[in-house]
């Protein structure tokens, strides 16, 4: 019988496991857990030594399951460890998480509160919940652990990642992006980055529930992608772009093409005429990389209706901006930016990468004629997520473009419980591109602008 000052016996004196988190007294918590995942490394190795793992990725799950729950009895008996069915169970299920899963992430993506997932090396993980960041208790074995459960990622798409290409984007079969670096890039042990997507798809009416926006805004916003008019939606990291950019996407009509551009395929788009397209880095000898830019050329000669880029970030932009200038209206793209403004001059900036011959004018003049519409939205500090404005790009006065603001929200503060109060207010002045979105059949009433705009605390 092995003895409480044995590690592999440490875990059997009354402590359960639920999800990463230890229950019941202890002395040291921290040593206990390190003990803990030493116990579950040695068993993982003991099984994969007797377990087909071929057979075993053929198996139904039950039987699977069955199998792993015999197979850990026997090892249990042969080390005379002390556990209980509980405990048992729950090994069990970390086991087959092990070996056809994803370890310690399987039961944090299980979890549908979970936003993103962050990993900063084999002992430190960290979750987001409601828009804020909280530490779990959850851990790998050692950097090996989560650097055999990175390659399992990265491997599925084709990709790869090793000393000499560090750095790798990814997505899980669900949608979720992922990304990841590893030393020597990473000083700390690996890094790897989970945002996670809904499975079913959010709507309009659920970002109007959490009052991310109103219903007249939304009404507004409809009307734009019906009425094609071209738009950029900016923002921070995390603050939502990508889930607006998806929810604009279901306004437009099922009968038009559409070509997705992204560097790592995360959007859902539920119409039936898509063409998907995705980058692709160099390879180990430097070739075979696809750019952005190079998908935003080839798309043009692929009859779309519309173009939805993913995200700019460097020269594609000033192809996608001819492209909308030439026959794409109701184009989509997100930008990180902190505001409309920022955003234009972002704009202007990575388009002068792409032609250092052109002069400043003439680019704001193609940035003020191809982009119509500028849409903010902002993670606010506690956590809750908001379209902060809706701006008009209205043209140029002399050398500077200038914008019209539709919708805006107002802070006015923070209660005590550390939510953000505001209200969401109309500008009082009538877009102008209400005309030409009417003359194209789509129905928006002057009410939309004309009810007073209101909103409470952010939810």
């Amino acid at each position: 019988m092995a003895t409480p000052d044995d590690p592999l016996a440490v875990w059997g004196y009354g402590r359960v496991l639920e999800g990463g988190r230890l229950t019941g007294a202890a002395p040291a918590e921290n040593e206990v857990l390190i003990r803990y995942y030493r116990i579950k490394g040695q068993l993982h190795q003991r099984l994969l030594a007797r377990l087909d793992l071929e057979a075993a990725e053929r198996m139904p799950p039950e039987e699977l399951r069955s199998q792993l729950s015999e197979l850990i009895v026997t090892l249990i008996e042969e080390e005379g460890l002390p556990i209980n069915a509980v405990e048992r169970e729950q090994l069990t299920d970390e086991m087959h998480n092990e070996i056809l899963g994803l370890g310690p992430l399987e039961p944090l993506l299980a979890d549908p509160g979970i936003s993103e997932i962050m990993v900063n090396g084999h002992d430190h993980l960290f979750v987001e919940r409601n828009g804020l960041i909280e530490r779990v208790q959850s851990r790998f074995n050692d950097d090996a652990h989560l650097l055999r459960v990175i390659d399992r990622i990265i491997s599925r798409v084709g990709r790869r990642i090793d000393e000499s290409s560090p750095m790798a984007d990814a997505r899980l079969p669900d949608g979720s992006r992922v990304n990841a670096i590893i030393p020597p890039i990473a000083l700390n042990g690996p890094l790897l980055s989970i945002r996670r997507f809904a499975v079913v798809p959010l709507r309009m009416r659920d970002l109007v529930s959490r009052n991310a926006l109103t219903q007249n805004m939304a009404n507004y916003l409809g009307a734009l992608v019906k009425g094609k008019v071209n738009i950029a939606i900016c923002g921070g990291t995390g603050s939502g772009k990508t889930t607006l950019l998806n929810i604009l996407s279901s306004f437009i009509p099922d009968s038009e093409r559409i070509v997705t551009i992204e560097d790592t395929a995360e959007l859902q788009l539920q119409q039936t005429h898509v063409a998907r397209l995705e980058t692709r880095p160099p390879n180990a000898e430097g070739r075979g990389e696809v750019s952005t830019r190079a998908l935003v050329r080839n798309s043009l000669r692929m009859r779309p209706d519309r173009i939805i880029v993913g995200e700019v970030r460097s020269d594609e932009v000033f192809d996608m901006l001819q492209a909308m200038n030439t026959g794409h209206d109701g184009s989509l793209t997100t930008i990180h930016a902190n505001s409309p403004r920022d955003a234009l001059t972002r704009l202007e900036n990575l388009s002068s990468l792409a032609s250092a011959n052109l002069g400043s004018r003439a680019i704001r003049e193609q940035i003020s004629s191809a982009i119509e519409v500028l849409v903010q939205v902002e993670r606010l500090s506690d956590g809750t997520r908001k379209i902060t404005a809706i701006e008009e790009v209205s043209g140029m006065e002399g050398d500077v473009i200038t914008t019209q603001s539709v919708f805006g929200f107002v802070r006015e503060g923070v209660d005590r419980q550390g939510s953000v109060r505001g209200r969401f207010v109309w500008s009082g002045l009538r877009p102008r591109l209400a005309d030409r979105i009417r003359a194209r059949g789509v129905d928006l009433p002057d009410s939309i602008f004309l009810e007073s705009e209101t909103g409470g605390a952010a939810q």
